[in-house]
């Protein structure tokens, strides 16, 4: 099967929509020399006092306007994924107006359009992804204007069942359908936090967004979310580097010509000098096994000389073997062949390496009749709120958290494992965190508050490496995104921002002190966009 290559698309021109006005900044949360004074005070949960619960938050929630913003932006360096390779996509942000009993504020969410993700069709046009995609963000904005409910919760919920009925009359499929969906709950979130001037955290360790997880998971209609994720949100993860399938792995693999020329590492070998690298997800292909055995001897090659203690890695298998017979036969291949043998000891978790259209068929994937599996989780396949307990029942491990498939969907994810690994104990059940190239100023931030929330200590973390850090946005945007996130981003050589990963961790202090991830008001319409009043 042949690879698609998403290519630019034409030029947008640039429409400017209403400033802003009225609206004011974020109060100063993070300054340089304040950092570890503001996290003490998060920590104590002095936080502008306690959160809103849902009994005394509002009468009803709505949303006075939505709006989209469109870039059009350039990776760095080829990201191939699956049966695409990613050069230029488009970025789509997300922003709200919502109305609560407290007041109103604008919360903003944002996105990739990374196409043969959502739907993996070899055969379908890269621009009617890009169109499908639009068509459920849209439909997610427009549906949510017409909408009230008491909690945040409750409107998710709502708008979840209203974009559902609407996509299967439509033919869109849940994951791509509820991409929309998560969108617009982000910027909910985000809204709310701001109106009340508090954290994600605080929000949901007060019960102020009124999340129901019996409503997902039935069996946890006794639980509250303080019963069984972490009391704190954590202040540091480990950032798991992504090995894409077209990584060049030695410095000597690449050609002069092909460096970016922006002083941020290209190999395997520098990103692990350059940013002290200890956990890896190394992408396979079970369409080319004995090349991907091949690829493998090298990156176990280089692990072996630049990794000193602590590693681990994860295996992703992008949905390339037809069933699980076909993933067991490489898999006793791969673990057989002595150069790599000694890589599985540190092996975390192997990913969705079955097709969606397969993965959750019982006759086709049926794990839990190889005693001798290694953890396999499910990433594209989560689609549904019962595809986690049905994954499970085959023998899979667990899922993957990342925003795009939806933020409470998410902490109930991680709930129901938590609650499961108490009652079997003993058992390997994981919750992992997983990227879709996320960049900042937002989509990445977001994605951080909930992984520290959610405990997810090894995260794969990869848009720092296709992109060059925030220089795509408008000066302004660097400036505030800096300013208050100096722990997550530093200057570059070449004077815009770029994410910081020391010794292997990314530091989520500021994100987390933030109402939802991003600490700044961003005034969007400096974005070089393509902008939409819906």
């Amino acid at each position: 099967m042949g690879t698609s290559r998403l290519r630019v698309l034409d030029a947008h021109t640039q429409r400017r929509g209403p400033q802003n006005g009225g609206a004011r900044p974020w109060p100063q949360l993070i300054s340089r020399p304040g950092l570890d004074r503001w996290h003490q005070r998060f920590r104590r949960g002095s936080h502008h006092g306690p959160p809103r619960t849902a009994a005394t938050a509002m009468s009803g929630i709505s949303v006075d306007s939505a709006e989209l913003f469109r870039a059009e932006i350039t990776t760095r360096i080829p990201f191939k994924y699956g049966i695409v390779t990613m050069v230029n996509v488009p970025h789509v942000f997300v922003r709200l107006t919502v109305r609560t009993e407290a007041g109103s504020h604008a919360g903003i969410a944002a996105d990739h359009l990374p196409p043969k993700w959502f739907v993996k069709d070899p055969a379908r046009a890269i621009a009617d992804e890009i169109d499908d995609m639009m068509c459920v963000i849209t439909h997610a904005a427009t549906a949510a204007r017409a909408l009230s409910a008491p909690t945040v919760f409750q409107f998710w919920h709502e708008l979840h069942e209203t974009q559902a009925q609407w996509a299967e009359a439509k033919g869109f499929p849940p994951l791509l359908a509820h991409f929309g969906t998560s969108l617009v709950e982000r910027a909910l979130i985000d809204a709310f936090a701001r109106v009340h001037r508090t954290t994600f955290a605080h929000l949901l360790r007060g019960d102020a967004l009124g999340l129901r997880l019996g409503d997902i998971h039935p069996e946890l209609a006794a639980a509250r979310p303080t019963d069984l994720l972490p009391k704190e949100p954590a202040v540091r993860v480990r950032c798991r580097h992504t090995i894409g399938l077209a990584d060049p792995l030695r410095e000597a693999e690449v050609a002069a010509q092909q460096m970016p020329g922006d002083s941020l590492p290209y190999s395997l070998e520098a990103n692990i000098r350059q940013y002290g690298l200890r956990h890896f997800k190394i992408k396979i292909d079970g369409g080319s096994p004995d090349a991907t055995i091949d690829r493998l001897n090298t990156v176990a090659a280089v692990l072996s000389e630049q990794v000193s203690g602590d590693l681990a890695v994860s295996l992703d298998g992008n949905e390339s073997f037809g069933s699980a017979e076909a993933f067991r036969e490489f898999w006793s291949h791969a673990t057989g062949h002595a150069p790599i043998g000694w890589l599985f000891r540190h092996l975390l978790f192997v990913e969705q390496p079955l097709s969606r259209s397969v993965a959750l068929d019982a006759s086709r994937a049926a794990f839990n009749v190889w005693a001798e599996r290694p953890p396999i989780i499910i990433d594209e396949s989560d689609a549904e709120p019962s595809d986690l307990r049905h994954a499970l029942e085959l023998g899979y491990a667990g899922t993957s958290h990342k925003n795009c498939k939806g933020i409470f969907k998410g902490l109930a994810h991680a709930c129901l494992i938590a609650q499961r690994k108490r009652q079997q104990a003993g058992a390997t059940l994981i919750m992992s965190g997983e990227d879709l190239c996320n960049i900042g100023p937002v989509a990445l931030l977001q994605d951080l508050a909930v992984q520290a929330l959610l405990g997810v200590a090894s995260v794969e973390r990869n848009g720092h490496h296709y992109f060059a850090g925030l220089s795509m946005w408008p000066e302004e945007i660097q400036r505030a995104v800096l300013l208050q996130h100096p722990d997550l981003y530093t200057m570059s050589e070449q004077g815009w921002p770029r994410l910081v990963v020391k010794d292997g961790w990314l530091s989520t202090r500021s994100v987390v002190a933030a109402p939802f991830g991003v600490g700044p008001e961003l005034r969007l319409e400096a974005l070089p966009c393509e902008h939409t009043m819906l």
